[in-house]
């Protein structure tokens, strides 16, 4: 599906049926991440909206520059396109800083969060600098240096070796994420602002999961967010990676379903 959202064409997937559930892709991701909890959501009876952000999937690029607020307005004005006043809303990775920002900007739009192998403070000087350098080969026609240097980091060791075809898929994903779209993200991704000190004040659900073989997000910042966050509830995988809702399929999507069957109705 798309639509006209904030002045550039959203791809979007919208199934099922139910209280709705908006699940926010990484970088440099798209959509398709989450088919197996689309999947499993929907026989559960819940509609599951899966976007591509600007820039990423089958969305159009809009502009050169972007920040963490442009995304989550993205979001809420995706939510008022589709006349959902109120949603559960997962982001992995940089979703998790797209949600923080919909939480502060939007926040009546938050049934409950979900943050996946997420962060909540922001990039030290050391992470600015890669993020600036990755800008700067991107702009400079060398986009293949992302997909390069996530492809590496986002899988289990274990996954790399079992499971081929799903690194090539990612891989792939990364792949065709267009120029524009990747250095307005990382723009926005170094320059995003830290919301440590604000998770106590947080007054939705939410569900933090982490995986114990995460080499780009460490499960030490999920148990963060959960330790700050006055309702939260905590998982941390075993066996999986930066993408442990694919490597792990089964055990993530247990852990978010009898999460979502806490949510009053």
């Amino acid at each position: 599906m798309r639509a006209t959202i904030n002045g550039f064409e959203m791809a979007f997937d919208d199934v099922g049926s139910g209280p709705a559930v908006v699940l926010v892709h990484g970088f440099p991701l798209c959509r398709q991440m989450w088919q197996p909890q689309a999947e499993a959501l929907v026989a559960a009876g819940y509609r599951v909206i899966t976007p591509d952000l600007r820039g990423f999937g089958e969305s159009a690029p809009a502009g050169d520059c972007c920040t963490m607020a442009d995304f989550a307005d993205d979001i809420a004005a995706l939510l008022e396109h589709l006349k959902i006043a109120q949603a559960v809303v997962g982001g992995m990775s940089m979703g998790g800083y797209v949600l923080l920002s919909l939480l502060q900007r939007h926040p009546q739009k938050v049934r409950a969060a979900a943050f996946i192998v997420t962060r909540a403070d922001a990039d030290d000087a050391a992470g600015k600098a890669r993020r600036t350098a990755l800008i700067e080969e991107v702009r400079n026609g060398r986009a293949s240096v992302v997909p390069e240097a996530f492809a590496g980091l986002v899988f289990a060791p274990a996954t790399k070796e079992s499971k081929p075809e799903l690194v090539r898929k990612v891989r792939d994903w990364m792949e065709v994420t267009s120029p524009q779209g990747m250095m307005a993200a990382l723009a926005a991704i170094r320059d995003r602002e830290s919301f440590i000190d604000r998770l106590s004040c947080m007054t939705q659900p939410a569900w933090v999961v982490g995986a114990e073989e995460d080499q780009a997000i460490p499960p030490a910042k999920s148990v963060e967010i959960a330790e700050r966050w006055p309702q939260s509830h905590l998982l941390l995988i075993g066996g999986g990676g930066h993408m442990v809702n694919l490597e792990q399929p089964a055990e993530f999507n247990k852990g978010m379903l009898a999460f979502l069957q806490t949510l009053p109705i």
